[in-house]
């Protein structure tokens, strides 16, 4: 399919410089740019590609400032990375998408699954599962028994759902996510540990989006919960009894310790990690590799262990790379202070 600056400027209410009959009919980074593609230009790191990109189409924010003339057609936006994100949402959902139930998938005969879904070969349904509308589930994907999940999901080959768990509606679990698992409740004794049985579930509310070998573990009782809008990149570890607040955002690796609540709009960077049963406020920013002892209030951006603010963190690692000069400036110090005591 083709469009027109016009057409995509009429769609993200942008205003086209330049040929507005010009037409594209795919996507290139700025700095891979091919006649037919658009491209977009957010980061100012990568203006200088405008001058040279073969690209037809650019998106790029309104204050953009040129200081020679561009080959491509323009089309100026408040914010280009939210544009083109919309762009591509559209296009994805123009892809034709599959349909019907393989003959080698098992549905068992007291699922119930939704009108044009789609579910792969060798995938397993289980006893008394519901599945919406519109759902796809590919390949080699196990859901347990009792599963109840919503419309429009998109569950990847080799996702593990346990029993009894909840999804929502516009899901979307990638490769190898496991939900459901037990949490990691062991209680010591004189010989080992006992297990304590996790009896409990996982919900992972309205358009959630778990990334590849993301595990959420079930509760010990009750459920843990990922609320609506979450999305949690690929390797994340959520445990047992969380809590995570509407349209939180993690990176790859954070880890979070059981019965631990995260309020809304968080984001979270790679490899931060959250010790147990604390509080983390609405709207607060981690940068990565923090590591979180106790609870913080919200509406804050902290980075490192225990987290501080990004000018105290920054000026401590300034001081930490003098310690070698500034212990041997001590110990020359230790020695003439013992020569007076002499």
């Amino acid at each position: 399919m083709e469009f027109s600056a016009r057409q995509i400027a009429d769609f993200i209410q942008g205003k086209v410089e330049g040929d507005e009959n010009a037409t594209v009919h795919t996507f290139a980074k700025i700095e891979e740019g091919t006649p037919g593609a658009i491209s977009f230009l957010s980061n100012p790191k990568y203006t200088h590609y405008i001058y040279t990109t073969e690209s037809s189409i650019v998106l790029v924010n309104e204050d953009l400032e040129l200081n020679q003339p561009v080959k491509a057609t323009l089309i100026r936006v408040k914010n280009a990375y939210e544009c083109v994100a919309k762009l591509l949402q559209l296009y994805q959902s123009a892809q034709p998408k599959k349909k019907g139930i393989h003959p080698q998938a098992f549905v068992s005969p007291t699922a119930k699954v939704g009108n044009d879904c789609y579910i792969g070969a060798f995938a397993y349904i289980g006893d008394n599962v519901q599945i919406g509308d519109n759902t796809q589930i590919y390949p080699h994907t196990v859901v347990e028994d009792g599963v109840n999940m919503g419309n429009g999901c998109l569950i990847y080959p080799n996702v593990t759902i346990y029993k009894d768990c909840r999804i929502g509606n516009n899901v979307t679990i990638h490769a190898g996510s496991v939900i459901g698992a037990d949490g990691f409740g062991f209680a010591p004794n004189t010989e080992g540990y006992d297990k304590i049985p996790q009896i409990g579930i996982v919900i992972l509310e309205d358009d959630v989006e778990i990334g590849a070998n993301t595990c959420v573990d079930r509760s010990t009782m009750g459920a843990t919960i990922v609320h609506k809008g979450v999305k949690l990149d690929n390797l994340v570890q959520i445990a047992h009894n969380v809590e995570v607040g509407e349209n939180t955002v993690m990176s790859a690796q954070t880890g979070v310790a059981g019965s631990t609540k995260i309020g809304k709009w968080c984001m979270f960077g790679g490899q931060v990690g959250l010790a147990g049963h604390i509080t983390i406020g609405d709207k607060t920013f981690l940068g990565a590799q923090s590591g979180v002892p106790s609870s913080l209030k919200g509406n804050e951006t902290l980075i490192g262990t225990p987290p501080t603010s990004p000018q105290a963190y920054f000026k401590s690692i300034a001081l930490t790379r003098k310690l070698p000069d500034i212990y041997k400036q001590l110990n020359e110090l230790q020695k003439q202070v013992d020569e007076l005591k002499k």
